[in-house]
């Protein structure tokens, strides 16, 4: 027995003897002093050593670049990753510095994959001449690096001001308000607590002292949400963004901010989201735009915002069009967002044919063009089990004060107009329980039954998204009704709303034209704020009548000017 024993303990031991050789030797890795070659992957105009002095370089080839040129997206290949944002990386700072007795540039690279897998250690600081900018710029991938570099160079960034308004709507806090421009880095990042100095102080014993900061992504041209390590959590929308070990103090991940989201620091305060972008293009007609999550008006429980309303005027490179939609999601905002996205792309893309734009001009209808923005949107959208109605609005002038509106919709999202005090209902409800939609459905050939009021649990029959429903059933549809071409002259009394059927549900159109046309007599002196205020009333409306569904709304007063149009992000 001594002897076995004896036996089993040496080998207990060889075999722990070779676990550490075994350690040792991937903790050290000796092989690559062997096959160095195979872990230079730097290209030439990286390569060490870093600093030159050449004595011809041009400073003024340095000036022309922007103040926030985005170097480490532009410029870098690849396997050069820019650093992510965390702690004191937040606060805004210019990409480039111009140095005052140089022309080269630092730049700290930060790689987030293993370092022994690069020849540029981490946080290692690069020293770039201008020289060194050029060749990277040329040898960059064509569809890559150059053309970011023409996009960030040609990018004016007074056209991409985006401005964050936040509002507490409950709380001990309730009423209070904060703006901030996204081209004031001396206000950012934006912070949130409830205690100086925080930028929005809420007097709430559940929110941290430092609670949670807004900053503005130069990068993707988005306002991010951070956790600042808070010990009663931040939500998004309902959905938790602080780190999973509370007790930890650690921050968060950012997380995109969009137009209408909900931020709930602790359990009671509730701070609404609006973000607008601004461009120096006037809009010839008052707009107002509103939005609510109606988060805890169903059974106490908290709704996240599917909603996605935009509108931008004009339309990239056509002065005389401009679009409105509302977008309503159901499964998740994936495929409104994307809808509101595509939509205003896709109908400037054909605009911008000189012969399909004089079609339109001269014969005063945009159907074909709305027609085929809806095929292309469904084809673009790679949205199987979410989906979203769609109501767009396209308004173009002819240059002598004349307006035109048009609309085309899917689902129940809808659109009405008064022109001169008469009722123009521009959108078509597309609700199972419609006759005009059960007739459609009845053409295919699979008629529904006798109180069928739901196709596999939607109360739609049209859509845009939810391709497996409608690879399950061809009853569903993308196909959009469109309405007529409304005329506006410069003698017409006009306006119209679009809202969500948040809206609809509690307020018939008849009744939101009335709701209007007195609201219009009390703003009347206040021309200049007057649709922004309306399309609030109606919002406060539905709120009184307890709407149970998120709600927003589009108000364009054909009566009023306003010198800026703002584009309402997703």
């Amino acid at each position: 027995m001594d002897t076995m024993l004896q036996t089993i303990v040496t080998v207990v031991l060889l075999l722990m003897l070779l676990l550490i050789i075994l350690f040792l030797f991937l903790l050290f890795k000796p092989w690559r002093f062997f096959f160095p070659h195979r872990f230079r992957i730097i290209k030439p105009e990286l390569e060490r050593p870093l600093v030159t002095d050449e004595p011809d370089l041009n400073a003024s080839s340095f000036n022309e670049l922007p103040r926030d040129y985005d170097l480490e997206g532009a410029c870098f290949p690849n396997d050069l990753r820019s650093p992510r944002s965390h702690g004191a990386g937040l606060v805004h700072k210019p990409r480039l510095q111009a140095l005052p007795q140089s022309d080269t540039l630092i730049v700290d690279v930060i790689s987030d994959r293993d370092p022994s897998s690069h020849d540029v250690d981490v946080v290692q600081t690069l020293r770039l001449n201008t020289a060194h900018i050029a060749q990277i710029q040329n040898h960059a991938t064509p569809n890559f690096q150059r053309d970011r570099v023409q996009d960030f160079v040609k990018r004016d960034i007074s056209d991409q001001r985006s401005c964050l308004s936040l509002e507490v709507i409950t709380g001990p806090s309730r009423g209070l308000r904060c703006s901030v421009q996204s081209t004031d880095p001396s206000r950012l990042p934006l912070t949130l607590g409830r205690v100086s100095p925080s930028d929005l102080v809420i007097k709430d014993s559940e929110v941290s002292g430092k609670h949670a900061l807004i900053k503005w992504n130069l990068d993707k041209m988005k306002w991010e949400l951070v956790d600042m390590g808070s010990l009663n959590g931040t939500l998004l929308n309902s959905k938790p963004i602080n780190h999973p070990d509370t007790g930890s103090r650690h921050w968060g991940d950012p997380m995109n901010l969009a137009n209408g989201d909900i931020i709930t620091l602790g359990t009671t305060s509730n701070i609404t989201v609006h973000i607008t972008s601004q461009n120096q293009h006037h809009i010839p007609f008052g707009v107002g735009m509103a939005s609510d999550p109606m988060a805890l008006r169903r059974g106490g429980k908290r709704r996240p915002m599917e909603d996605v309303c935009h509108y931008q005027w004009p339309l990239p490179g056509l002065d005389q069009f401009g679009l409105f939609s509302i977008c309503d999601g159901h499964g998740g905002d994936g495929a409104a967002k994307s809808a509101s996205k595509l939509f205003p792309e896709i109908i400037a893309s054909m605009l911008s044919d000189s012969i399909k734009r004089e079609r339109v001009l001269s014969l005063c209808d945009a159907s074909d063009i709305l027609r085929e923005a809806f095929s292309q949107t469904e084809a673009c959208m790679n949205h199987y089990y979410e989906g979203c109605t769609a109501t767009v609005l396209l308004v173009w002038t002819d240059g002598y004060e004349n307006f035109f509106a048009q609309c085309a919709n899917v689902g129940d999202s809808a659109c009405c107009m008064s022109v001169n005090g008469k009722q123009i209902k521009m959108t078509e409800d597309h609700k199972i329980t419609n006759h005009s939609e059960r007739l459609r459905i009845e053409g295919t050939g699979e008629p529904l039954k006798d109180g069928e009021t739901r196709l596999y649990g939607i109360n739609l029959a049209r859509m845009l998204g939810d391709k497996f429903l409608k690879q399950q059933d061809s009853r569903f549809s993308s196909e959009p009704y469109i309405s007529q071409v409304v005329h506006i002259d410069q003698a017409s009394e006009a306006f119209a709303v679009l809202a969500s059927d948040g809206l609809w549900d509690v307020i018939s159109e008849k009744k939101a034209i009335q709701l209007v046309l007195q609201m219009r007599e009390r703003y009347y002196s206040e021309r200049e704020n007057s649709a922004e205020k309306i399309a609030n009333m109606l919002l406060n409306e539905a709120k009184t009548l307890k709407t149970k569904d998120n709600t927003s709304l589009i108000f364009l007063d054909f009566d009023t000017f306003h010198r800026f149009s703002c584009k309402v992000e997703s």
